[in-house]
């Protein structure tokens, strides 16, 4: 796969190649960015959720090179750590960490004691959305493990967009994927996933804001329960 970065893509282009792959496997629709723009202009976002380990193995089968990456808030289960470990023993590729360089402790002193309790939109924005946004400065595009029936903000995702938040092509090749296709691919591949999601987690975020979700419950019932937030601010894609 080339590393020459290229002409970065109109976003006339991106919606017309967001049509042209809407039913390509997630494969193409991945290959087709590392194609159109190299492989060093890209970087793919790992939460270690089941969508992500599945797009680590594609992601991986177009080109091992690619940088991959996961948020580290400090505040993330101990399964999430084991699985990202996993992970890199079964594929021998290194994730980078991404953080903030603030420690819990210095932001206990700023902003009070758990935080995430009591403004959660803060503790997001200083542990996830400012470090991605100082990360995401070097790439031209970045690849999610979103997908249209994870949130009611997520149910207008194209398998290609221009990312404004961040001005970038923002790949999310699951998009039109249900949850049994990424389940059948992690069984079919042996994928390792995390053990929280055979325990009632179906989204998994930190330790302190996520709980099983019971059934009849919205997949994402389970993140910063008690309140009106649904989005870390990674991705927000506006309502149509």
């Amino acid at each position: 796969m080339s590393q020459v970065v290229k002409e970065f893509p109109s976003k006339e282009e991106l919606k017309q190649v967001a049509q042209e792959l809407r039913d390509a496997h997630p494969i193409e629709i991945i290959r087709w960015g590392l194609e159109r723009l190299g492989t060093s202009a890209f970087t793919f976002a790992c939460s270690f959720g089941y969508e992500d380990v599945a797009l680590v193995d594609m992601v991986l089968e177009v080109d091992p090179s690619i940088d991959i990456f996961y948020l580290d808030t400090d505040l993330h289960f101990p399964e999430t750590y084991q699985t990202r470990d996993r992970l890199a023993e079964r594929y021998q590729k290194e994730f980078i960490r991404v953080a903030t360089t603030l420690t819990l402790e210095e932001q206990a002193k700023q902003y009070g004691e758990k935080l995430w309790t009591r403004n959660p939109d803060i503790c997001c924005r200083l542990r996830k959305v400012e470090p991605l946004k100082e990360f995401l400065k070097r790439y031209q595009g970045w690849i999610t493990g979103i997908r249209r029936e994870q949130a009611p903000t997520r149910a207008h995702t194209e398998v290609v967009e221009y990312d404004q938040t961040f001005g970038l092509v923002k790949l999310n090749p699951l998009a039109f994927w249900n949850s049994k296709q990424v389940w059948n691919y992690i069984h079919e591949k042996n994928i390792p996933y995390n053990p929280l999601h055979d325990q009632n987690y179906p989204s998994i975020g930190c330790l302190p804001c996520t709980r099983p979700v019971q059934p009849g419950e919205d997949p994402r019932a389970g993140r910063w329960a008690g309140t009106q937030k649904i989005e870390c601010g990674l991705h927000n894609t506006p309502l149509k």
